[in-house]
């Protein structure tokens, strides 16, 4: 077995993609199916070590886990292409239907669609924690975890990055008190046995571009720094793109939790402070990026276009939502990059060492239950499209999209359907129901 060609990290990265529906959890789960059980590009072990660290990390994990990836197993320019290609879809989607949003305001016919692919984003996430759990959570320690992140989070509404901490610092202390249950991994092979022989397993030699060197590291950091003040100095002469710049690179720190913990924030400086966007659109904006593929951190793009529109960046409105959009991303996805290019080396370096990989094994099982909590939140919001958090149960239970969900989760657990073509059908679906009613 030979490592994919670029062209085929290509291929496969640009259908990641496009398919990349669901959110975190869904995009997880694809890429999974894809590198760890269908191509057999990367055994299961060290995708979980890399999915670990990416969820410590500020910012889009499943983006930086596809740069990881791609990193891996071509270097530089192999993780640049894989996370990139990512998000660029969401990101030309988003950048489009902002401009029909503001020409054309409301479009019935992707509305409609939207109705069918929300109970089909509710199926993929809970199919994720099913999935993720089944694989990582191996013993009744590692379940109690899973149990303890879901209830501190829906129960108690406990911060994210309180909880990753907790899980990080339990595994820790468990790896030292009860090392056997948290090992990563299950055993010499196990992977293998599980989806067949991949290309990198764990005997597999770290690549030489992945060998940690603190020279490396200096020159990483100093290229990043490099390039964010040259992209800071290329857009200083228009004010609005110059604090887009400065207001997402800071956003991109504080994406710990995902998109929903720094969506306050997002919302605060885009919409009080100023004045890109109103709060009705910001909430249209995050209704697409939640079912538009790619991280919904690519809400920043819909705040993005619509900022540089409203301030009138240049005088042609398309140039002027572009240019907003595309800024707005760049100095949102650049900080993920880094951590991924400069970190990489050391996590390597870190693999099959029980003092390291225990707090992630940790961090993997609270992960489970946040993923469930996140399958719970899409679920009420689209099965009571009109409940508040003071009445969660407000207005009409609409029953279609239960119907939808339910035979979305068994296509893909018992059938084991392709995720698309499940969106594909209920996004038809939904089309065709909200054509009758």
């Amino acid at each position: 077995m030979t490592k994919p060609s670029f062209s085929e990290l290509t291929a496969t990265s640009f259908k990641i993609g496009c398919l990349g529906f669901g959110g975190p959890a869904g995009q997880i789960a694809l890429m999974h199916r894809i590198f760890v059980e269908e191509k057999k590009w990367i055994d299961e072990d060290r995708y979980l070590h890399a999915l670990n660290y990416c969820m410590l990390l500020p910012g889009p994990e499943a983006q930086q886990l596809a740069t990881y990836l791609g990193w891996l197993m071509h270097g530089v320019k192999g993780g640049i292409l894989a996370g990139v290609l990512f998000f660029l879809p969401g990101f030309l989607l988003l950048s489009a239907l902002a401009g029909v949003y503001l020409a054309w305001g409301d479009v019935p016919l992707v509305q409609g669609i939207f109705y069918g692919i929300k109970p089909a984003v509710v199926a993929v996430v809970l199919f994720a924690a099913w999935r993720i759990g089944s694989r990582a959570l191996k013993n009744e320690v590692l379940w109690g975890m899973a149990a303890l992140a879901f209830i501190g989070i829906f129960v108690f509404d406990i911060g994210f990055p309180w909880i990753v901490l907790a899980a990080a610092i339990l595994g820790a202390v468990g790896g030292k008190l009860m090392p056997g249950k948290f090992k990563s991994g299950g055993g010499h092979g196990a992977s293998s046995k599980a989806y067949g022989a991949a290309i990198i397993d764990d005997d597999t030699p770290t690549p030489a571009h992945a060998k940690f060197t603190w020279g490396r590291i200096a020159i990483t950091v100093a290229a990043f720094l490099a390039i964010w003040l040259a992209a800071i100095f290329a857009i200083s002469g228009e004010q609005t793109l110059a604090d887009m710049g400065t207001f997402f690179t800071k956003a991109a720190f504080l994406t710990i939790g995902g998109a929903y913990a720094v969506l306050p924030y997002v919302y605060q400086g885009g919409v009080e402070h100023y004045g890109w966007l109103t709060g009705p659109q910001m909430m249209d904006g995050l209704a697409l990026g939640e079912t538009t593929p790619g991280p919904l951190i690519m809400v920043v793009t819909w705040v993005g276009y619509l900022g540089g529109v409203a301030k009138g960046v240049f005088d042609n409105p398309v140039a002027a939502g572009v240019a907003g959009a595309a800024v707005a991303t760049f100095f949102t996805f650049l900080p993920s990059f880094f951590f991924i290019l400069a970190g990489g080396p050391l996590v390597e370096a870190t693999r099959g060492e029980l003092k390291f990989t225990a707090p992630l094994t940790g961090v993997t099982a609270a992960v489970v239950g946040v993923i469930l909590n996140l399958a719970v939140f899409f679920a009420w919001h689209t099965f009571w499209p009109h409940g508040t958090q003071a009445a969660p149960f407000a207005g009409v239970f609409d029953w279609f999209p239960v119907i939808v969900a339910i035979a979305a989760f068994v296509a893909l657990w018992k059938f084991k359907a392709d995720i698309m073509k499940v969106i594909g059908v209920c996004a038809l679906l939904g089309l065709a129901y909200s054509l009758t009613i």
